[in-house]
């Protein structure tokens, strides 16, 4: 099998929130690269990429550029790939940026083929840890939206039947930490004590911040799962103290790009809990490689987006924690992997189980 082709598009996604009806931005555009790498039998790989925002039509170029060298190569031998790619254009324009995004598409859809080829769902192929992973419902309390309606969506979360969801903290506008603690103490009385319950910081605080803070709300009882992204994302001294201050876990990692600043992280004993980004690690064939890495630091791993794609992922390794639900992509696909009762049961189609909905496609292109 040889790869004979690279197709990609671009569309923009509506920026709704199915889960709990709660749009921070229901005007707003997510711009998408969706991708094809084709082959002479026949088979077909999907990825997708963004992150680009007024750069995704570069994006769009980047990949189909990187896509064209990989032109006649075996789509099986993914580390052959990443070697190529990394010797072509990785060592002057990498890590990170438009190369790492471009390099995640292409990977991903490589995995397809791959486990397509052998007649086999991803997530077998990669281990088969679980037939069904916990998932949680991310970006229904977003920071921007009122506390009255953050309030209620929580509740109608609980009430569609999610078991693990996800608030900010840092909030906008004129705010103090009582402010911040009051929001989360009402979140949890919407939700019961029973809900796993985490928040996201988005880097917005500094050390000193996370720490008096994340105190607070432990002190009212809120319990939170973990905190996320307390500060900036490289200070991993500064993650360290936070982290030592806390009895609560802090989870980290999705805003950096590749493996080694993982290694920094865990070495450092930042994050308790390793979130990988798939499209800024460089796709399925890293964020595996940092999933291994946490193992040896006796470390769990959650997702960041994509659950289309993180289900197989999550479900493939031991350490496999909980998979991030946020339903960005889910319009491009015709069926993707739906919650019950607070899980996602595992794909059964070859490879990703993913098919463009090619209405969609036509509908929102850019």
């Amino acid at each position: 099998m040889k790869i004979s082709g690279i197709k990609t598009q671009i569309v923009e996604l509506p920026a709704d929130e199915p889960l709990a009806d709660a749009a921070e931005n229901p005007n707003g555009k997510r711009p998408i690269v969706t991708v094809r790498v084709q082959t002479d039998t026949g088979v077909e790989g999907v990825g997708i990429a963004y992150f680009g925002g007024a750069l995704t039509r570069t994006l769009a170029h980047a990949i189909d550029e990187l896509g064209a060298l990989c032109v006649g190569d075996d789509p099986v031998r993914v580390e052959a790939v990443h070697q190529k790619l990394k010797n072509a254009a990785g060592g002057s324009a990498g890590p990170g940026g438009i190369y790492h995004l471009a390099l995640s598409a292409l990977d991903i859809a490589l995995w397809d083929i791959r486990a397509k080829a052998v007649d086999l769902p991803l997530w077998k192929l990669l281990g088969g840890a679980r037939d069904r992973v916990p998932t949680y419902a991310s970006g229904a309390l977003m920071r921007g939206l009122s506390l009255d309606r953050v309030v209620k969506a929580a509740a109608t979360l609980k009430d569609r039947g999610w078991r693990e969801m996800k608030t900010q903290l840092a909030l906008p506008g004129e705010t103090t930490p009582a402010i911040e603690v009051e929001r989360m103490r009402l979140i949890r009385e919407a939700i019961g004590p029973d809900i796993k319950l985490m928040c996201d910081i988005n880097q917005r605080w500094r050390p000193e911040q996370a720490m008096d803070i994340g105190r607070r709300v432990e002190d009212a009882g809120v319990g939170l799962f973990w905190l996320e992204d307390v500060t900036t994302a490289d200070d991993y001294p500064g993650l360290a103290r936070v982290s030592d201050a806390l009895s609560t876990p802090v989870a980290g990692g999705e805003y950096v790009w590749g493996i080694v600043p993982f290694r920094h992280m865990m070495e450092a004993r930042s994050v308790d809990v390793p979130m990988v980004d798939l499209v800024r690690v460089g796709g399925i064939t890293q964020w595996l490689k940092v999933a291994g890495m946490a193992e040896a630091f006796n470390l769990p791993v959650v997702s960041h987006l994509i659950p289309e794609v993180h289900v197989h992922l999550i479900g493939a390794v031991p350490n496999g924690l909980t998979v991030e639900y946020m339903p960005w992509l889910r319009p491009l696909f015709k069926q993707v992997p739906e919650q019950h009762n607070g899980e996602l049961a595992m794909p059964t189609a070859p490879g990703l189980g993913l098919e463009f909905d090619e209405a969609i496609l036509a509908r929102y292109r850019a």
